[in-house]
């Protein structure tokens, strides 16, 4: 537990690092270079903007919503905000979806709503420079990987960069009325 306490207290640092040098507003974009809140979902390390993170909380069991699709877990209270959980390990189609020590909730700001994505673990916060990170494979249409906006290289890891905002905001997750800007 005082690993998820530690990796919740180092990202909300960084993420209120990044907010003030962004002048205190949080912007989007594609891959480029920037900071990445990285973390686990099997075997596979993803990164998100970091400036998308509200903060990283422990899992708690949310409350069920009848006919909810398996990747929406429920709505939890976060100080008087509903928040809807979605399970990325079940959304994305990962073997299994373990619920340990170490599953964590990461609550996202996406269009002005407040998400929670559950995810296995959270590493770090990482800087990637431009040449770090490299385009999106191509894939076929039946394979939507369009969130996917980049593979980035540090050291001998790989992180799949992913748009947070495209992939909670898509029509099938059902969590934004309009999606337009």
């Amino acid at each position: 537990m005082d690993m998820i306490t530690d990796a919740a207290q180092i990202a909300r640092h960084e993420t209120h690092r990044a907010i003030a040098a962004a002048g205190g507003r949080a912007t989007g974009h594609t891959a480029a270079h920037g900071e990445y809140l990285t973390f686990r979902l099997g075997a596979e390390e993803y990164g998100i903007d970091i400036l998308r993170v509200q903060e990283i909380r422990s899992y708690e069991q949310p409350t069920r919503i009848a006919n909810a699709p398996a990747f929406l877990k429920g709505v939890v209270n976060l100080r008087g905000v509903i928040v809807p959980i979605i399970d990325l390990r079940l959304k994305l189609g990962c073997d299994a979806a373990e619920y340990n020590d170490f599953t964590v909730v990461i609550v996202l700001n996406v269009r002005g709503r407040v998400v929670g994505a559950v995810v296995d673990s959270v590493s770090d916060v990482l800087e990637l420079a431009g040449e770090a990170i490299r385009p999106a494979p191509q894939l076929n249409a039946t394979i939507d990987a369009s969130y996917i906006t980049g593979i980035g290289s540090v050291a001998d890891r790989m992180l799949i960069l992913m748009d947070i905002e495209a992939l909670m905001s898509s029509a099938d997750m059902g969590l934004m009325d309009d999606l337009g800007d």
